[in-house]
């Protein structure tokens, strides 16, 4: 005799197996679901670092970048300097972001249609509040969704390139430059928008000259001290002075051979009664360090030769556009007198002491050990002779010019032959006479190579204009 329920045993074992088939299902895709939420979780640290890595570079990183030369290093720096450092970083910085955006917004809508699928919410009561289940759904997802990112995607990331830029910056420069290279439109008018509403808040600031600062100095208190003006103007144009400005030259500093022999270094440091000294290998481009003159007072009688390479300092590098209050600051928190300033191709440019930034403001600072005798002389009233090597600078504050006086016709130079130079396009004979606004140039002396002396005479005008005006 036929079974009667047969019929309905055979459909529940069916909807059984299309059951498990279901829950099967929902397992395999939250396993892959959650997997490739936690890739991108993995893309948006290294875009979020990336971020913080390559914008926390000191000149000290970007000298190290350029001397490594490897193909990491060269893409990483191309990503920073090419066009030019401006634009270059903005296109960097839009780059980061817009990938970093575009990993983000897929991790919520992924997550939030994968929640959908292998989850079922039901309603909550909280007090007195009944939630429905779309909301418990959208509250749950957003709760771990937000933690998820901002702790892997954002916290994490940037504590660690605090630690690690430039093995972050060199390992994520290629890929960087591949998604630029796929998003450039984008890129390129994201830099651009930004680069326009840059110039629209410029236009809508009015801009103060440090010249009209000056000037009103100059009226406020006519009975001010002439020391004090230059101390006040000093402060004024501290922030806009570079350390190329006020630098000595590789030329004209002392600096010792890491190869050479204990006694005659002892001999060398006696006559020349620096503090501090730069010792270099091979050539002054290879600088090893900086040499304390106090750490050799155990040594100075010896009489034998002894390891003075073991009492060589770490030196402190500075790029030659980096601004003096920046570096006022720098020397204060690392606890040094001196470093040394190096060019964009990583040579070295020069010194720079705490005294030079010191003087900037407060004027010629004289000790014991510096020479008497002044970089120039004074005929008469109207008459003047500097040394070639004479800062424009120092020539402003000496013949009470605007800071900028010479701004408009120096070009690159920064000392009084450089600037004759840059007005007649080659080195003027001696004897060359130069006329620029009420100051007449004479060479005095000067060889193939460099102007020596140079005497100048300025014609009394009822006011000082800029040059070139």
């Amino acid at each position: 005799m036929k079974n009667d329920s047969e019929p309905y045993q055979q459909i529940l074992i069916l909807l059984q197996t299309v059951g498990d088939t279901a829950v099967g299902s929902n397992v395999l895709l939250g396993i892959f679901g959650f997997a490739l939420i936690f890739v991108f979780l993995g893309l948006s640290a290294l875009f979020s670092s990336s971020e913080n890595a390559f914008f926390s570079l000191s000149p000290s990183h970007l000298v190290e970048l350029n001397e490594e030369n490897s193909p990491a290093s060269i893409v990483a720096l191309d990503l920073i300097n090419e066009p030019d450092r401006k634009t270059a970083t903005r296109r960097l910085l839009a780059t980061i972001l817009l990938m970093n955006n575009l990993v983000n917004i897929f991790i919520v809508i992924f997550s939030s249609w994968l929640f959908e699928q292998i989850f079922s919410f039901g309603s909550i009561n909280i007090g007195f509040v009944n939630l429905p289940a779309a909301a418990t759904s959208f509250l749950f997802q957003v709760v771990l969704i937000t933690f998820l990112l901002v702790l892997l995607g954002e916290i994490i990331p940037k504590i660690y390139a605090a630690q690690y830029n430039l093995k972050i910056v060199r390992f994520m420069g290629k890929p960087l430059k591949i998604c630029y290279t796929i998003l450039k439109p984008i890129v390129l008018g994201l830099a651009g928008s930004s680069s326009l509403f840059d110039k629209y808040l410029k236009n809508r600031h009015h801009n103060i000259s440090m010249q009209e600062i000056s000037q009103a100095i100059d009226i406020a208190d006519e009975n001010k001290e002439i020391e004090e003006k230059h101390i006040l103007k000093g402060l004024i144009n501290f922030g806009n002075t570079s350390v190329k400005q006020i630098m000595k030259p590789r030329t004209e500093v002392s600096c010792i051979d890491i190869s050479t022999d204990a006694q005659d270094l002892l001999s060398t440091i006696l006559e020349w009664s620096y503090s501090r000294i730069p010792v270099y290998e091979e050539n002054f481009d290879q600088v090893r360090g900086i040499l304390y003159i106090k750490d050799l007072l155990p040594f100075i009688h010896k009489k034998t030769n002894f390891n003075w390479k073991e009492l060589i300092r770490p030196t402190m590098f500075v790029p030659e556009h980096k601004k003096i209050d920046d570096l006022l600051q720098e020397f204060q928190d690392k606890r040094v007198h001196m470093a040394i300033v190096v060019d964009e191709y990583g040579g070295t440019s020069g010194i720079v002491t705490m005294e030079d930034i010191l003087e900037e403001v407060f004027g010629e600072i004289k000790d014991e050990f510096d020479e008497k005798d002044l970089s120039y002389s004074k005929l008469d009233e109207d008459t003047y002779i500097f040394e070639g090597k004479t800062a424009l600078h120092d020539i402003s504050k000496i013949l009470l010019l605007s800071p900028d006086y010479f701004e408009k016709v120096k070009g690159d130079a920064d000392t009084l032959g450089g600037l004759l130079m840059e007005i007649q396009g080659e080195i003027p004979l001696k004897g060359e006479k130069i006329l620029l606004n009420n100051i007449t140039f004479t060479v005095e002396s000067a060889d193939t190579r460099r102007i020596k002396r140079v005497k100048m005479h300025i014609a009394k005008i009822s006011t000082v204009t800029d040059a070139g005006e």
